[in-house]
């Protein structure tokens, strides 16, 4: 029995003491505890170890409650939630009892307030306003939003509306990964009331997508399906929703995916370039995106009865803008009318509250230096390199340096002893850390250098790689790897990589577009990263660290890449509400219209002879006759001014016709795409009542498929690069402060892919070398000058018998304790001295220097294999 005190009211404002308002028997539900500003929440009573958990309503995204002008600050409490009707709702419909195997009560669900307020708040508008509508809940990781899901499915699979007509048919949630979050799936039938409500698509027995059109056909209440299997499911509904009038609910996850072969085509209209090369590298996509790509399609929203429930942490400008709720919703969205979130659960009041934790307070970054040389030089057969794209050769460049063995040994040196320093004793050392690589490439040439350094060292780390598919690397392996090969995870055994992981055999785990997002381990502490993180992306990335566990106080970040007050401001974004500074303007798909009607590339003839095959139906012999033509027109004009730039002289004015006539092709050709995308976002939010702007989405849509311009990247020979200085310099360890620049950060409006195609920039390799080394090269020092030690000094000891013969009968640590090595050093930095006067004087000079040479020689020069493989040649 509840036990209501009126013999003593809350004490006096200003009071921070806890003061109990209610008292319960031994054995209670739950208990309450309040102060004047704050109320405590617990359903077990445990003496002084007793834990209070905050039953806030936030305040400005802040913990704690609004100042209350009428009275109490938490007269809510005893107001809204303890009335009657509301707290007989709550014993009825909300608590949820935890047993163990034994089936003995273990524990009590009992909702926190914004899970309260969040449900209560959907049902209201859906009675409301009927079905057909969208909301976007921002619940931070730490939300419990695996609860508030489940409860607000229950919610909306019962919901009746004022004529006790039941309003959806059917709910369905969409969750991540193709084996179904095993905690989504136990909460939701946990909360199941009568057997059979939840139909959970597991694929047993029959297909994944036959069990869903069976379970949807069924009127099965709530479908739980995966990620993958989500676009067949909306497809369903749509169907069901266009043929027979039922009503829908689709409750989206923040969950993230794997491409699949099923939503590539979608996510290529949605996706930004960079995210598409992301995604070809082995990266993940998530449920945002994949909405996106859904909502292309015309019989989407309100029309239809389908309400969509989308819960996310970090929503992106294009979901604020496809399912924010607008102050005035009879207007489309505007600066003046822009569009926000439906709820809100902030980052910034689940670090107050203590259910995770600030992932910026320990933050070193790293600056690297470096300068290049291309031994080729300006000139090869008496003529000037041949112009490359300068956006291609630099990001060929840069890559080229990124996979360079020194400089992956030098980033390798300081994660391995920064990790047993800071990370490992954690937890009682239990404490994990993520190695976030750029790609696929990079992180198969991590895990072998890490594996190397922590066996020459000594260390006891156990690493594991993860990455999508398979890498040829005919550098590290002959034959392609996958995460389950041996040379890369030897001791798997057969488990996933997420199983082994969670084990406590390793310690660091490296990732490539992997495990970036969606991946929860408590236990991970530590991060060390060498990708560039924007916007988003470093806010999900580095949210790993942010879960909560018993002793963890302290998490540490190590960027090799990123600008801290970059990534402190993305952080800002989503501290409190994610707010858009603007809408995407409607005007970019009239513009580029006109800038693709200019070209002469199409007629409207042909354009309206297409539309109107598509519009008749399904006949492709018919589609080919409209579409071929033009395609096949533009093909032969960019195959005949390919031919036109080989058969010109260099530098003549039919060259540079030529390359301006393949440089209008190709960029028509991205222009299109961008068209497509730009259309298939903006139109969802603008009615543009233009039947030219759709038809040419339609023909752009098609002949982008069959507009096939052969090769069309340019190549770039790096092959006469060398690294000539290198040097990594630690600029400290500061805390980000999150708590600064409240309002000041905002989502900037886009449309898929921004809208753009920039003109390429050509430029001369070594200018685009040139111009790298003005970025990179910088504080280097005599230690660095790879050039000389690998040209002059290792060529003249590759020559020396004595040094030959020691590395073939000894190891190689006994071979760099050699005196003789030391000896050979000195002779060949003197032999040196002519040619490179001022390095070989310093090292003549100085001890320090030429023990760095030799650590060189030994490591990243590979002196000590060289010599033995040069002996064995010999031998042969």
């Amino acid at each position: 029995m509840l036990q209501y005190r009126k013999d003593r009211p809350p004490r006096a404002a200003g009071s921070n003491a806890v003061e109990p308002l209610l008292a319960f028997p031994h054995g209670a539900l739950v208990h309450f505890a309040l102060s004047n500003s704050a109320v405590r929440m617990t359903t077990r009573l445990d003496g002084f170890a007793t834990v209070f958990l905050p039953f806030d309503k936030g305040d400005a995204g802040a913990a704690g409650n609004p100042p209350n002008p009428a009275g109490y600050a938490t007269d809510y409490l005893w107001k809204a939630v303890w009335a009657r009707d509301s707290w007989l709702e709550i014993l009825h419909r909300y608590i949820v009892p935890r047993k163990n195997d034994a089936r003995q009560l273990v524990n009590t669900i009992f909702p926190r307030y914004h899970q309260l307020d969040a449900t209560r708040a959907i049902v209201a508008a859906v009675r409301r306003d009927g079905a057909g509508d969208k909301y976007l809940i921002q619940h931070s990781a730490g939300s419990g939003k695996t609860n508030s899901i489940a409860w607000t499915a229950h919610f909306l699979a019962d919901l009746h509306d004022s004529d006790n007509r039941k309003v959806f048919d059917t709910v369905v949630v969409v969750s991540d990964r193709t084996v179904l979050d095993d905690q989504l799936q136990e909460a939701i039938t946990g909360f199941e009331r009568n057997r059979g409500v939840v139909a959970v698509v597991k694929g047993e027995g029959a297909s994944k997508s036959q069990e869903l059109a069976e379970a949807l056909a069924a009127g099965k209440l709530i479908v739980v399906c995966t990620l993958q299997t989500f676009p067949k499911a909306l497809d369903k509904v749509r169907e069901l929703a266009a043929t027979e009038g039922k009503r829908f609910a689709v409750i989206a996850d923040e969950a993230h995916s794997s491409q699949t072969n099923e939503t590539a085509a979608k996510l290529k209209e949605v996706l930004s370039p960079a995210e598409l090369a992301e995604l070809a590298d082995g990266g993940e996509f998530d449920t945002e995106d994949l909405l996106a790509a859904q909502m292309q399609a015309k019989a989407a929203g309100k029309e239809l009865g389908i309400t969509f429930v989308a819960f996310t942490a970090t929503p992106k400008d294009k979901t604020l803008q496809f399912f924010g709720t607008r102050p005035d919703p009879s207007r489309p969205p505007a600066d003046d009318n822009l569009p926000a979130p439906f709820h809100v659960y902030s980052m910034r009041q689940a670090i107050e509250e203590c259910f995770i934790l600030d992932v910026l307070q320990n933050y070193t970054s790293y600056k690297v230096a470096f300068n290049l040389a291309h031994e080729g030089g300006a000139a090869q057969g008496g003529k000037t390199l041949s112009e490359v794209d300068r956006d291609t050769a630099v990001k060929g460049v840069m890559g080229w340096v990124r996979l360079h063995e020194y400089n992956i040994a030098q980033r390798v040196s300081i994660v391995v002893e920064h990790f047993p320093a800071q990370v490992a004793p954690l937890l009682g050392g239990q404490a994990k850390a993520m190695v976030v690589t750029a790609s696929r490439k990079e992180a198969v040439r991590w895990q072998l250098a890490v594996r190397k350094y922590i066996a020459e060292h000594g260390y006891r780390i156990e690493t594991l790689v993860a990455f999508s598919g398979e890498v040829e690397d005919p550098e590290s392996a002959p034959e392609p790897l996958a995460e389950t090969s041996a040379l890369m995870n030897p001791r798997l055994r057969g488990r996933g990589i997420r199983e082994a992981f969670k084990g406590g055999d390793y310690a660091i785990l490296l990732v490539a577009n992997k495990f970036q997002t969606g991946f929860d381990e408590p236990l991970l502490c530590g991060m060390y990263v060498d990708k560039r993180l924007a916007g988003i992306q470093a806010v999900q990335t580095l949210s790993r660290l942010n879960r909560a566990h018993p002793g963890k106080d302290t998490t540490y970040v190590v960027d090799f890449v990123n600008d801290p007050d970059e990534v402190l401001a993305a952080f800002r974004v989503y501290h409190t509400t994610a707010e858009l500074a603007g809408v995407s303007d409607p005007e970019q798909i009239y513009t580029l219209r006109a800038k693709l009607d200019g070209l002469g590339f199409y007629d409207t003839f042909e354009v309206d002879r297409v539309v109107e095959v598509v519009l008749r139906g399904k006949d492709q012999s018919a589609l080919d006759r409209a579409l071929v033509p033009v395609a096949d027109r533009l093909i032969k004009r960019h195959a005949a001014a390919r031919r036109r730039l080989r058969d010109a002289d260099e530098g003549s004015a039919d060259a540079h016709a030529a390359r301006l006539e393949l440089d209008a092709l190709v960029l028509f050709k991205r222009d299109i795409a961008t068209y497509v995308r730009l259309y298939g976002f903006l139109s969802q939010i603008f009615n543009y009542g233009n039947t030219d702007i759709e038809k040419r989405a339609i023909f752009f849509r098609l002949l982008h498929k069959v507009l096939d311009f052969g090769r069309e990247s340019e190549m770039v020979d790096l092959s006469s690069l060398a690294l000539t200085h290198y040097t990594v310099k630690n600029l400290g360890t500061r805390r980000l402060a999150l708590d600064a620049g409240h309002g000041e950060y905002k989502l900037q409006p886009s449309g898929p892919g921004g809208g753009e195609v920039r003109d390429k920039h050509k430029a001369a390799l070594d200018e685009i070398i040139a111009r790298v080394n003005q970025l990179f090269i910088g504080e280097l020092t005599e230690g660095d000058k790879l050039l000389y030690v690998d040209k002059a000094i290792k060529g003249k000891l590759l020559e020396c018998e004595t040094l030959i013969e020691q590395a073939v009968n000894n190891t190689k640590e006994q071979f760099g304790n050699s005196p003789d090595l030391d000896a050979r050093i000195l002779d060949a930095v003197m032999d040196a001295l002519s040619a490179f006067t001022s390095m070989s004087r310093q090292a003549l000079e100085s001890e320090r220097i030429r023990a760095e040479i030799k650590s060189i020689l030994l490591g990243p020069g590979r002196l000590y294999e060289l010599l033995r493989a040069q002996a064995a040649g010999g031998r042969g």
